[in-house]
């Protein structure tokens, strides 16, 4: 394997791992930012109360997004086996 096809395999997986986590960071930012304006808005500190929906948040997207997360990293690591064994 040359040089060059390493460093284009870890760029796709580097890729790859943006695109994956893209929506639950996404979810978790969007919904902190929320809750953050509504403790700021009632002056409530509660660590709990962003922290649960947060969580919440993040469940609903993994299970929003799961089968297409999966999808995407079976078909990578299927082309990259199937480029493991055309090595010379």
């Amino acid at each position: 394997m040359t040089e060059g096809a390493v460093l284009d395999l870890f760029q796709r997986a580097a890729w790859l791992s943006i695109e994956c986590a893209g929506p639950l960071l996404v979810a978790g930012i969007v919904v902190g930012l929320v809750m953050g304006v509504i403790q700021a808005a009632t002056q409530l500190s509660e660590p709990a109360l962003a922290f649960v929906p947060k969580l919440l948040a993040l469940f609903a997207s993994l299970i929003w997004f799961g089968g297409w997360i999966l999808e995407r990293l079976t078909s990578f690591e299927s082309e990259v086996f199937r480029s493991i064994g055309q090595l010379p």
